[in-house]
């Protein structure tokens, strides 16, 4: 057993969506969330950079805040620096992600998938590997949809329902900009490459209309984690009252949720 938090970091507030399907599956575990706003979005940066960004993130989670594990909740950070992560931050365990290419593909009745991602995921060794491995019977359309990640930013945590009239009206624009272009050509799932997207999926399957089904990795994701928390004997005690601190690099502001 083990009390001491799981880290979670992102380019900003899109990896919340993989921290709040986390504190479903593990209650019992403190968190610390670093949302990297002052340096987002990381799609359009070298991997040179984001490698870099990722060890800043890292370190501060491990050195100040004692992190037993490390969720890199960021598709981008994944494909260009978990390996070196987990090389330099050994034993720590590392979670990262990759966009879920596997479970449309397998699925798929029309054998057309479309993938919005940012750049940076798309030229990363995990995407090229899982999509040469099992989307080799599919056709993958590869979107970049940086403008999801700046709209996600924009809301700073808010749910996209909630947005005034005016606003959400502006939102689906941009959506519709990206997804009618994949459902035209015969999409059937419609995967979220990146953690900021689920933000808008309310917006991106009223666009889809059942004609697409929307996939995206946050539960998988969780629950992988808690897996590994148990096979290291890292899990929180019972009782233990778990607490959670949200950081933004934009501020450097602690904030206990």
């Amino acid at each position: 057993m083990n009390a001491a938090p799981v880290g979670f970091f992102d380019s900003g507030y899109g990896g919340l969506c993989i921290h709040e399907a986390f504190m479903k599956v593990c209650p019992r575990e403190s968190t610390v969330y670093i949302a990297d706003s002052a340096n987002c979005p990381y799609g359009n940066r070298p991997p040179e950079t984001i490698r870099q960004l990722s060890e800043g993130n890292t370190r501060r989670l491990i050195c100040d805040f004692g992190c037993k594990m490390v969720v890199v909740a960021c598709n981008t950070a994944t494909a260009a620096a978990i390996d070196y992560l987990r090389e330099t931050f050994a034993p720590v365990p590392f979670i990262g992600l990759e966009p879920a290419v596997k479970p449309a593909a397998l699925k798929s009745k029309t054998g057309i998938v479309g993938v919005l991602a940012t750049a940076g995921t798309f030229g990363g060794r995990l995407y090229r590997e899982t999509k040469g491995k099992f989307a080799k019977d599919v056709t993958v359309l590869a979107t970049v949809a940086d403008e999801f990640v700046v709209e996600v930013e924009r809301l700073r945590g808010r749910r996209v329902d909630d947005l005034p009239a005016n606003e959400y009206e502006r939102v689906e624009g941009i959506v519709r900009k990206k997804i009618e272009p994949l459902i035209a050509a015969g999409a059937d799932k419609i995967v979220l490459g990146c953690t900021h997207f689920p933000h808008l999926r309310p917006v991106i399957e009223k666009v889809a209309s059942g004609k697409a089904d929307v996939v995206e990795p946050s539960e998988a994701v969780a629950k992988q984690a808690a897996r590994v928390l148990a096979k290291l004997g890292l899990e929180a005690p019972e009782g233990a009252a778990a607490k959670h601190i949200f950081i933004s690099t934009k501020n450097d502001k602690e904030t206990k949720r």
